[in-house]
């Protein structure tokens, strides 16, 4: 794929923004913005990982997977904002998400420990812990505010800070998953994954293109869960002060 493929497929922008000025949407700027800002930070990636792949330093790797993380975590903290030092729980979650995770795949030899490998499987870990994060923060912050009288009347009969918040706690690392599990629940009948159709676009066997897609799918799902619960039980303390208050009630 040349420039000019590139540069012709701008035109789906240009449809989308067009629907969107015809509907009168209100996101065109958006639409525009985004569409600048991925294909900068998708060029400058490329070509730093095609520096980073000659290395074989470990230290280069542990340092692009930390600034994957943090770039990441400080997203995510746009979703937790007014919660206490959510940027460092979501950056302890998505470190322990990923050192499990590719512990679990470089511990067993089921991918090679090179660069391309690390770097790569890692970006998606990040980006899907990312999202989670996001959509669980996002439903739990709208979940206390709808049963913080629940809450209250828990803690005045006596309950503790994990009793009356775990049935919140619990619907919001459920409502996180949904996304996740329901695009995995048609994977291969409505949609073909994009890792899976790539290998198969570069010329790879379709049958070892749908293992490799079944490892990523997997490992998915794991991290997906992970990261909801890890950070579910990370900030769930701080919403209460040390008198076991709920904070703003």
């Amino acid at each position: 794929m040349n420039l000019l493929t590139v540069l012709l497929s701008f035109s789906f922008v240009i449809i989308s923004l067009f629907l969107s000025t015809a509907f009168k949407l209100g996101i065109g700027r958006d639409l525009v913005i985004t569409s600048i800002r991925a294909t900068i930070q998708l060029f400058l990636i490329g070509y730093i990982l095609n520096a980073v792949f000659g290395f074989h330093n470990p230290l280069v790797i542990i340092v692009m997977l930390l600034l994957m993380i943090i770039v990441a975590a400080k997203n995510a903290t746009k979703r937790g904002q007014g919660l206490p030092y959510i940027f460092w729980k979501i950056f302890v979650t998505i470190s322990i998400v990923e050192i499990i995770t590719q512990a679990f795949l470089l511990g067993l030899h089921i991918v090679p420990a090179t660069p391309p490998y690390i770097i790569s499987i890692s970006g998606m870990i990040i980006g899907n812990s990312m999202v989670i994060a996001n959509l669980f923060l996002n439903r739990l912050k709208g979940e206390l505010e709808m049963r913080k009288e629940e809450v209250l009347l828990v803690l005045s009969l006596g309950g503790s800070i994990k009793q009356s918040i775990y049935p919140i706690l619990k619907q919001s690392i459920r409502s996180s998953l949904i996304p996740t599990v329901e695009s995995q629940r048609t994977i291969g009948l409505v949609q073909l994954p994009g890792m899976m159709t790539g290998q198969i676009v570069a010329g790879a066997d379709p049958v070892q293109a749908v293992r490799f897609q079944l490892l990523i799918v997997f490992m998915i799902m794991s991290a997906a869960t992970l990261t909801s619960i890890i950070l579910g039980f990370l900030t769930y303390p701080g919403l209460f002060n040390k008198h076991q208050q709920l904070k703003g009630a």
